[in-house]
């Protein structure tokens, strides 16, 4: 079970440099998107963890920046009950899934309130991204053996 005892906006930052050439394009701006999923220990006899979820867009047209939101969603959660071999999934999938309607929810009012429509990220397939870390690790594993 998870139990989330905390959550918060860690890091934040908008920059909006295209505003008035995006006004005189009606092309809608390519977005490039990255997603970071990093967890650190609390006290590891309370199970007790940081979780923080990365999310960060960059609107460009043609060659012009049009916005980059960058945030850091943390939230800080308690594992009741997990099996040692669970917790890894629990804290890189379930955890960043609790959180990701929240950060969703906050990248779009930046951008609105940035002056362009909200950018409404997709669901993220986090499970997806952790069999690609999970391979990434092994492979870097064998590299060095």
């Amino acid at each position: 079970m998870i139990r989330v005892l905390a959550q918060y906006v860690k890091d934040l930052s908008f920059e909006n440099p295209g505003l008035f050439a995006s006004q005189q394009s009606g092309a809608a701006p390519e977005i490039e998107l990255g997603i970071d999923v990093r967890v650190e220990p609390g006290p590891p006899a309370e199970k007790i963890f940081a979780v923080e979820l990365k999310l960060s867009a960059r609107a460009k047209r043609q060659d012009a920046v049009v916005f980059i939101v960058e945030l850091v969603y943390a939230g800080v959660v308690q594992l009741q009950d997990a099996k040692p071999e669970d917790a890894e999934p629990m804290l890189l999938i379930e955890c960043p899934r609790l959180l990701f309607p929240f950060a969703r929810r906050i990248i779009a009012d930046v951008t609105r309130e940035g002056g362009h429509p909200p950018l409404m990220i997709d669901p993220i397939d986090f499970v997806g991204l952790y069999r690609q870390q999970r391979l990434r690790a092994e492979a870097e594993a064998q590299a060095k053996a």
